[in-house]
């Protein structure tokens, strides 16, 4: 089992769109890499917390690569919008791939890279260590399954 943790905007529909990947094994979704300890969302909410939205995955390496999780990364994020996805604006919705493994380092600089090649603007995803994570509450948790009809930036079909 490995981890990996991703900012893509909102993490209700990150959540929903990679939990179908077949080799996911667990999905939760949080808050990574602010100044404060054990933030709410309201607070995140106030842009001055530090945190982004994550989706903090665990796979099986056996099953799916860092690679294919990181190309579908770039599947559903727009790389080169900086603090914004979809409809949401603000430094918790920056786009991110937070590393506990330094091995999956060069991974993830030959995947932004060549996924560079695809853009004019620069890449602003952030690719740092996850410094700090911490869970979001329940209702966060398989927000969409529990409310089909919420807001997705992601198209999920």
């Amino acid at each position: 089992m490995k981890i990996i943790v991703l900012g893509g905007g909102c993490f209700w529909g990150m959540e929903a769109y990679f939990k179908r990947l077949h080799g996911i094994l667990k999905t939760e979704v949080g808050y990574a890499n602010g100044q404060t300890l054990e933030p709410t969302y309201k607070e995140v909410c106030t842009n001055t917390t530090g945190h982004a939205e994550v989706l903090y995955l665990e796979y099986d390496p056996s099953l799916i690569t860092l690679e294919t999780i990181l190309t579908h990364l770039w599947k559903v994020i727009d790389p080169t919008l900086l603090n914004r996805q979809g409809g949401d604006i603000g430094s918790q919705y920056r786009t991110g791939i937070y590393y506990l493994d330094e091995a999956d380092v060069p991974v993830i600089h030959a995947s932004r890279d060549n996924e560079q090649l695809k853009y004019e603007k620069p890449i602003v995803t952030e690719v740092e260590p996850l410094k700090y994570y911490y869970p979001a509450e329940e209702y966060h948790q398989d927000y969409l399954t529990k409310n089909p009809g919420g807001y997705c930036h992601i198209k999920l079909d």
